[in-house]
C-alpha cells in the first residue's frame, strides 16, 4: 500500500512539473514572437524614413535657372534666389498694402528688379531695393552709383526693411503718384503702367518687366491674401471672348503639389503629368510647368 501511495504522489509531481514545463515553453515562444515583430516595426520605420528623406530631397532640388533683372544693374540670378527673397519680404509688402494701399505684388516685383533679388550692388551696399534717389528733401546716410548719369546720389539704409517702409512713403507722399491709388488694388497691370506713366522709371519697358515678375511669380496671391478675395492665377481675356485663357507656364513654388496646381488650373493631375512628361508625384521648387 505504502509503495502504491509513493507511486501515485511521484507521478502528480512529475506531471505538474511537465505541465510548468510547457507553460514555459509557451511563453518563451510568446516573447521571441514579439521580440521578432517589434524588430520587423523598427525596420519598416526606418525604411519609411529613409524613403521620406529621399523624397523631401527630391522635391526640395532645385534646378540652376537664371535670369537676368536690369534696373539699377543688371543682375543674373537663380530661380532660388528669387524665391527666399518673395519669402523673406512677402509679409512686409502685405503688411505695407493693408497700411498704404499699395498692392503687395508691385511692391515685391519692384523690390526683385530694382534690387537683383537682393543680390545688386545698391542693394548691398546700401540696402536700397527700390533705386531711391537721394531727392532735396533726403538727410539721413547716402552713397554714389551709377544709373541714369555717373555716380548719382542714392538713399542708404540701415536695414532692407526701411528700404520697404521708404517705398511705400515715397509713393504716398508725393502728388503725381496720387492717380495710382485710385486703381483697383487688385489690378496689378494697372499698377505696373501708372508708375511708369508717373515717372517712377525712364525704362520703357519697365512695366512689362514687373507684370512679368508678377505672372512668372504669381506675386499677385498676396494681394488676393490682403484683400480677402479668391487668388485668381495669372491670365488673360481674349479680345472678344468672355472665357480666360489660362497662361502657358506656371512656376512651382515652396508648398506647391501637383493635385494644388491641377485645381488652381482646373484640369486633372493626369493631364497635368501628360504635358510635363512627368512619371511620378515630384516637383522642384523653381519648376517651370505647361498648364495649357
Amino acid at each position: 500500500m505504502y509503495k502504491i501511495v509513493l507511486f501515485i504522489v511521484l507521478s502528480i509531481v512529475v506531471g505538474c512539473g511537465t505541465s510548468k514545463s510547457k507553460v514555459q515553453s509557451k511563453k518563451s515562444v510568446v516573447t521571441t514572437q514579439k521580440t521578432i515583430n517589434k524588430q520587423k516595426v523598427e525596420k519598416a520605420e526606418e525604411n519609411a524614413i529613409e524613403k521620406t528623406e529621399k523624397v523631401v530631397q527630391k522635391v526640395t532640388a532645385v534646378e540652376p535657372k537664371t535670369e537676368t533683372l536690369e534696373a539699377t544693374s543688371k543682375i543674373k540670378v537663380t530661380t532660388e534666389i528669387v524665391l527666399n527673397y518673395i519669402s523673406r519680404f512677402k509679409e512686409i509688402a502685405k503688411e505695407n498694402m493693408i497700411k498704404d494701399g499699395i498692392p503687395a505684388s508691385i511692391t515685391l516685383a519692384q523690390g526683385i528688379l530694382e534690387s537683383g533679388a537682393g543680390t545688386g550692388d545698391l542693394s548691398l551696399q546700401a540696402n536700397n531695393h527700390f533705386g531711391i534717389k537721394c531727392h532735396k528733401e533726403w538727410t539721413g546716410a547716402s552713397v554714389k552709383h551709377d544709373d541714369d548719369a555717373l555716380q548719382e546720389c542714392f538713399r542708404k539704409y540701415e536695414h532692407p526693411e526701411e528700404s520697404y517702409r521708404d517705398h511705400s512713403y515715397f509713393l504716398t507722399s508725393r502728388a503725381w503718384y496720387k492717380p495710382l491709388f485710385s486703381l483697383p488694388k487688385n489690378d496689378y497691370k494697372a499698377w505696373a503702367r501708372g508708375l511708369k506713366k508717373s515717372g517712377y522709371a525712364t525704362d520703357v519697358k519697365y512695366p512689362d518687366k514687373l507684370i512679368g515678375l508678377i505672372e512668372k511669380y504669381q506675386l499677385q496671391q498676396y494681394d488676393a491674401e490682403v484683400l480677402g478675395t479668391e487668388f485668381v492665377p495669372s491670365s488673360k481675356v481674349e479680345k472678344g471672348k468672355s472665357t480666360l485663357e489660362i497662361t502657358e507656364q506656371y512656376v512651382v513654388i515652396k508648398g506647391d503639389t501637383l493635385y494644388s496646381i491641377s485645381k488652381k488650373f482646373n484640369i486633372t493631375v493626369d493631364e497635368l503629368k501628360k504635358k510635363n512628361n512627368i512619371t511620378d508625384n515630384s516637383l522642384s521648387l523653381g519648376q517651370s510647368l505647361n498648364i495649357k
